[in-house]
């Protein structure tokens, strides 16, 4: 097996397809491909897996979070909100600006390491004023290292966390700066008290690389002027509630008229 080959892990019964991203010392470094994980292993608990398929679990994975714009265009006019997405993944921040051009969206990505987005959050929001911001990246949580409450048992949710406090502090209204924060596994009740409008994992599950993406999708096509239908965007997910939960609050696109 080498670098850039997709497989799956016998131990966890191939749920998870990961493309090999490092070799060292017989240990395989991993990234999931659609689901935002890393891990090792060792090469006799690898299979290899067939890209093809993975191609088409992805296609329909999209076909079903297409949002379909039902919009009269013959006499109005709309403006959408702003989407600053900042991401810990370079390829996982590809896969998710590529969506938003999909659906004819206008996003702002940036890569920065999980560590440093509480400091450079302020200056980034400063630059961009995003009516909604994604903070993402990688994270898991470590039962063996305590229990959920326990912010020490989290890769990086602590990051997530004092990302969204600073951006609470830069607008703290949760209808003015909409904010969708973590990645798989994420302290979700946490994320919610710091002050994120939207936020995972409530069962402590792995996300879809996308699902941070079709929040913000959703929120950014949302009429200002109405309530959000939450439990209708959180089932466009990869795993409905038990990998994202939020708050309901209005929608961040407005109308116009004459077109």
């Amino acid at each position: 097996m080498e670098i850039g080959d997709y497989v799956t892990r016998k131990s966890y019964n191939n749920d998870i397809v990961f493309k090999i991203i490092d070799i060292e010392d017989s240990i395989y470094y991993l990234k999931g491909v659609s689901v935002r994980l890393l891990a090792d292993s060792y090469e006799d608990d690898l299979v290899l897996a067939d890209k093809n398929s993975k191609s088409e679990d992805d296609k329909e994975y999209l076909d079903r979070i297409n949002i379909v714009n039902n919009m009269d265009r013959e006499d109005y006019f709309y403006l959408p909100g702003k989407i600053l997405h900042l991401d810990g993944d370079k390829e996982y921040l590809n896969k998710c600006l590529n969506y938003y051009k999909r659906i004819n969206l206008r996003a702002i990505g940036v890569v920065e390491q999980e560590a440093n987005m509480p400091l450079k959050i302020r200056e980034l929001l400063e630059q961009y004023n995003p009516n909604i911001l994604v903070i993402t990246g990688h994270d898991a949580y470590y039962q063996k290292k305590g229990n959920k409450d326990d912010i020490s048992a989290y890769k990086n949710s602590g990051n997530f966390i004092e990302t969204v406090k600073e951006a609470r502090k830069y607008e703290n209204s949760h209808e003015k700066l909409i904010i969708i924060a973590g990645a798989c596994q994420s302290d979700y009740e946490d994320l919610i008290r710091a002050g994120a409008n939207f936020a995972s994992s409530p069962k402590r599950i792995n996300i879809h690389a996308l699902d941070p993406a079709v929040i913000a999708s959703s929120m950014s096509l949302s009429d200002i002027s109405k309530d959000i239908n939450i439990k209708d965007i959180i089932t466009k997910t990869k795993y409905g509630k038990d990998g994202v939960g939020g708050i309901i609050t209005k929608g961040t696109m407005y109308k116009g008229y004459p077109r």
